[in-house]
């Protein structure tokens, strides 16, 4: 295990060893926020804290995640890393496992965007509508309803003064009528039916907040407010919550993302530690520079500022 707690600089090392409450890791682009997040998986269970099964790491690509299982993999020898998984898959085990009991059939399938558009357009030609624009409108809404976590009814009254909101919300509500016709779920389906299964069933919420000794969230600044409230519901036992993220590369505010859970994090968990990582390994001092001249005057940012060991480099030219 000192092997591997060799490899990190000071900077990592102080969140990989301190492992207790809620933890926020602001980590700067290239500061290597991936090896801080396995390596301190690995000193969890070297310290033998909990076992692999007992620890949660999501984030939010496949990619991502299955960078994460490999470099735990390399760094343990092997290992079931059942939940070092995306969110949506993570939710996928849940529901398939525990879903029945609000209703969701464990052989539900899963609909693409795609499918979603497809299933959206044959509600509206059903219903004979004619408007172009109207198709385009439904499209939009119910995306941004789902990542709300709103009903037809609810979406309905929170946007009423949106044009044809009225004409969206009767779409809305045969969209969601037919997907249960068919037992399936969109993607934004299965965050909002796992919240609404922890909301509602105890012996399902105290089961798995029990079960997951240590959770651990990478990219946390894409997290919308659905996947906030899985993720704190998750860590209500323990509170071991260990969160990573960047303020100064949260870009998804379109697509739900937001902000306000990275900016806020020790509000809501009053005694989280905060750590920076701001050494950065990827590009030269004077590419730090100039980027820390522009970001800096951003204002809703926790503030830090990237340095590097590297050279000078070419001055960035406009």
């Amino acid at each position: 295990m000192n092997a591997i707690l060799d490899k990190l600089n000071e900077e990592q090392l102080k969140p990989v060893t301190d492992t207790e409450g809620a933890v926020l890791v602001l980590a700067g682009a290239g500061s290597g926020k991936t090896r801080v997040l396995t390596s301190r998986i690995a000193y969890i269970l070297s310290e033998k804290k909990a076992d692999l099964s007992g620890i949660l790491a999501i984030t939010f690509t496949n990619k991502a995640a299955g960078e994460m299982k490999q470099r735990l993999s390399d760094m343990l020898g092997g290992g079931d890393g059942k939940w070092i998984c995306t969110i949506h898959s993570m939710c996928v085990k849940i529901l398939r496992e525990y879903g029945g009991k609000i209703g969701v059939k464990p052989n539900f399938s899963i609909y693409s965007e795609v499918e979603r558009a497809n299933v959206i357009k044959k509600v509206y030609k059903e219903l004979d509508f004619d408007d172009e624009q109207l198709l385009k409108s439904a499209k939009y809404h119910i995306g941004n309803a789902k990542m709300l976590g709103l009903d037809p009814d609810s979406y309905g009254a929170k946007y009423a003064y949106e044009r044809g909101i009225d004409d969206v919300v009767v779409i809305y509500e045969k969209y969601c009528k037919r997907l249960k016709e068919n037992n399936a779920l969109d993607f934004d389906d299965l965050l909002i039916e796992t919240l609404r299964l922890l909301k509602n069933d105890r012996d399902t919420l105290d089961y798995l907040s029990d079960k997951f000794r240590y959770i651990h969230v990478d990219e946390f600044q894409d997290t919308n407010s659905v996947q906030y409230n899985i993720i704190k519901l998750l860590a209500g036992r323990h509170g071991n919550l260990f969160a990573v993220g960047d303020d100064d590369q949260s870009i998804y505010g379109w697509r739900g993302a937001e902000i306000e859970n990275i900016l806020r994090f020790d509000k809501d968990f009053p005694n989280a530690k905060v750590y920076k990582l701001e050494r950065n390994y990827r590009s030269t001092k004077s590419i730090l520079a100039l980027a820390n001249s522009i970001i800096k005057n951003n204002s809703r940012r926790r503030g830090k500022t990237l340095w590097t060991e590297a050279d000078e480099g070419v001055k960035p030219q406009y």
